[in-house]
This record gives structure tokens, sequence and C-alpha cells, in this order.
């Protein structure tokens, strides 16, 4: 479990420490004041499977979804206003087992800093996540997993953040309140999320850790990553909660691009559900989640 997370704090510091030394050398990425700062990429990709008489077995199947990644950032005076949407929602339909969601997600972050310098800024942030729609441990379709605010995450933290530039950002926080979320009666009572078995609502305070940066890798090839971390002022203190995003938009002609979307989360409050025979479901211990998306569809980089 600790090498999973060890890997992915090396990789995730590896990533944003070259997008750093790169960006921070280019004076025209400096953010000046009065301007909006809006980037992002925004599109869908689609897939589909057709087979007749296949010797070789399988089924027909399509998917696709959609999604937005972006950023809008204004500095005023000695003031910074900073926002970030990531979107994502799909879908995939087969013959046999019928339409199931295979990505849902609503992350949005606002913040406000104060600097002296334009690159530190004392900053209170928010954030707010959850999904669209109900998820499934499929192929039961009968019992729902999770669904709108259930869960729902919240981070309220004060702290400092080094921003050189719109494209790389690191903010920490030594007070931060994490917020969890679960409304709905039945996966309350189960205690699902880290909640007490009939609660609905449960808050911890922390330490948090957000890095951010977009990066033109080459010509045409974009790439959008976030990452947070989160630990508890409790008995848990030094188990470390991971969400990271990694966006990879690879632009084919005017018309076509592809792209690759990976999520990787760890919540040691997080018990993994496992259907028994019975029918019931037993908490099992917190696993490393990993979600990754490949696809060919159309893009709009703005």
């Amino acid at each position: 479990m600790m090498k999973h997370l060890l890997v992915t704090l090396i990789l995730a510091g590896s990533f944003l420490s070259v997008c750093a030394q790169t960006e921070i050398k280019v004076e025209k990425d400096t953010l000046k004041d009065g301007k909006f700062y809006l980037n992002g990429v925004t599109g869908f990709n689609l897939s589909q499977v057709a087979l007749s008489n296949w010797s070789a077995g399988g089924e027909s199947s399509y998917a696709g979804n959609i999604y937005l990644n972006g950023t809008l950032v204004r500095k005023s005076g000695n003031w910074l206003w900073a926002n970030a949407l990531a979107l994502d929602y799909g879908l995939t339909r087969t013959e046999t087992q019928g339409t199931q969601k295979v990505s849902d997600k609503i992350d949005f972050t606002t913040q406000l800093g104060y600097t002296t310098n334009n690159k530190w800024y004392y900053t209170i942030m928010g954030d707010f996540k959850t999904q669209f729609y109900k998820g499934y441990n499929y192929p039961d379709k009968e019992n729902y997993i999770s669904k709108f605010m259930a869960p729902g995450y919240s981070n309220i933290s004060l702290g400092m953040e080094y921003r050189p530039n719109e494209s790389y950002s690191v903010y920490f926080s030594p007070v931060a309140g994490k917020l969890t979320f679960v409304q709905d009666d039945y996966l309350s009572d189960l205690g699902a999320f880290g909640v007490d078995p009939g609660d609905k609502f449960r808050a911890e305070l922390g330490m948090y850790l957000k890095a951010r940066a977009q990066k033109t890798l080459m010509e045409n090839v974009t790439a959008i990553t976030s990452v947070d971390f989160f630990t508890a002022y409790d008995k848990s203190f030094g188990n470390i909660d991971v969400n990271w995003d990694l966006l990879i938009n690879m632009k084919i002609n005017k018309f076509l691009s592809a792209s690759i979307n990976t999520t990787l989360k760890y919540d040691d409050d997080v018990k993994v559900l496992k259907t028994a025979e019975d029918g019931t479901e037993i908490k099992k211990g917190p696993k490393v989640q990993f979600k990754e998306m490949l696809g060919i569809g159309v893009a709009y980089s703005f």
C-alpha cells in the first residue's frame, strides 16, 4: 500500500518539478495586472465495436465521455483570484450488460490570495468534489454505492501558495478542514466513505497540500495535472489521502484529438465494499483506486 503511495508522490513531484523549471523561465507567462487568464480543454470521445458472427467471441459495444478541464485566473493589484473546474461523464453500452457508467466527476476549486512580491500569496482556498449520478458495483445494478453528494467532499483552508505564473502553482496549508458529506439514508446507514453509520457528515482538521500544472509537452500535446494530499490531526496522522488527476490531450488535426485521462485515489477512511454470496456487503480495508481512459474524439483548447 505504502509503496503505491510513495510511487505516486515521486511521479507527481517529478512532473510538477519539470513544469516549474520550464515555465518559470518564460517571462511572458508572468501574470499581468487586470487581465483574465482562461486556459483549458473540453471535448468528447467516442468508441465502437461492431461484431457479426465473430467466431473468436465478443460482443458489440459503444462508449463515450464528455469532459472539461479549465482554469480562470485574474490578478488585481496585490490580489489574485483563481478558479479551476474539472467535469467528466462517460457511459458504455454492451448487448449483455446494457448501459454502465465509466466516469463521473465534478471538481471545483476557488481561492483568493494576497501578495507582496507577485510569487508568494497568503491564500484562503475552498474546493468541492462530487459526482453527477448514481454509481454501481457492476454487474450489480440493484444496490448503488454512490450518488450526487454521497460522497461529497469539501476542503476549506488557509495557507501559502507559490504561483510564479498562470501555468504552475503549489499551495500548502497547515490548517485545513476536510468535510465529507453522505447525503443519502441508505449509504449513511452503511457508514460509507468514512462517516459513522447513520451520520451524513464528517469533519476533520489537518494538513493540506495542493499542486497544479498545465504544460505544452510538444507541439499539439498539452498536459494538465493536479494533485491533493491531506492528513488529519488525529490518531491517523501520517496516513495521507491522495487525489491525483492527469489529462494529456493530443491534437491530431483541426477536428480530431486523442486524450489520456487518469485518476489515482487513496483515502484511508474509504473501505472497499465486497458483496458476499448472500447479497450482504462486507467492508474490506482501504485500497489504492486507479482509473484510466484513452479516447479519440473532438476537443477544443482555450
